[in-house]
């Protein structure tokens, strides 16, 4: 049996692997699904939230574990998976990106290329009056994350979102070969997402290879949409 630390994405929290989380116990899995700071219940003021202390939690997160774990990233979660394995690579086991942002040492979300042009985040993304975070627009939040949900789930899960942050999409993660670099990791790729294009998911899984790259027709929210795939996906690696 293996340990699953589940890292959300931008604008979620660690509720968003309700659905997920007893299916991998049910297996006789351990799973931990914290809240990132600012995100779910964690108090961190928005304007306080940087790449760091995301990549800070998941090692404490980490730290906390009996054995090194299977570390899980949905979406801006690859970033900090990324960076949290090259913080403390040797408790974790593998790295698995789930149509998520896996990006080169430099990299940021801001300066990845080529450019993302068929997402739906940036048309639907709202600035505050600081500029430091964003939220998507209540009408298009179905259409960029639900769009294959089911509608009691992807009402429930809009209800919770919270303002994202802007500085850990433009803060580049810090690799090596040394640490990031000898972790195996895999990809599941989402080929009805609207959030991360699928041919730009392909991009990424191909500059930093992965092993395997397992295949999900869903859209940008697996764990909704098809939960008993992913958990069985999730089981295999």
């Amino acid at each position: 049996m293996s340990t699953y630390v589940l890292i959300h994405g931008a604008w979620h929290g660690g509720w968003c692997w309700e659905k997920v989380a007893p299916l991998l116990q049910r297996d006789g899995h351990t799973v931990v699904a914290p809240d990132l700071p600012g995100h779910g219940q964690d108090p961190t003021p928005t304007a306080e939230v940087t790449l760091e202390r995301y990549a800070r939690r998941v090692c404490e997160v980490l730290a906390a574990q009996p054995e090194p774990a299977i570390l899980v990233g949905h979406s801006m979660g690859g970033i900090i998976i990324t960076q949290a394995a090259e913080d403390c690579p040797r408790r974790i086991r593998r790295l698995v990106y789930l149509t998520a942002f896996l990006l080169r040492n430099g990299e940021s979300r801001l300066t990845l290329t080529p450019p993302d042009t068929v997402s739906l985040v940036r048309p639907n993304m709202v600035l505050a009056a600081d500029g430091k975070s964003a939220t998507i627009r209540p009408e298009a939040v179905r259409e960029v994350f639900y769009a294959d949900c089911p509608e009691e789930d992807a009402r429930r899960a809009a209800a919770r979102l919270v303002p994202q942050a802007l500085q850990p999409l433009g803060a580049a993660v810090r690799t090596s070969e040394a640490n990031f670099g000898r972790i195996p990791r895999a990809y599941i790729e989402c080929l009805n997402d609207r959030a991360i294009a699928p041919h730009l998911q392909k991009v990424m899984y191909t500059r930093l290879a992965c092993a395997p790259v397992i295949s999900m027709n869903t859209s940008h929210s697996p764990f909704y949409a098809a939960p008993e795939e992913l958990a069985a996906h999730l089981s295999t690696l």
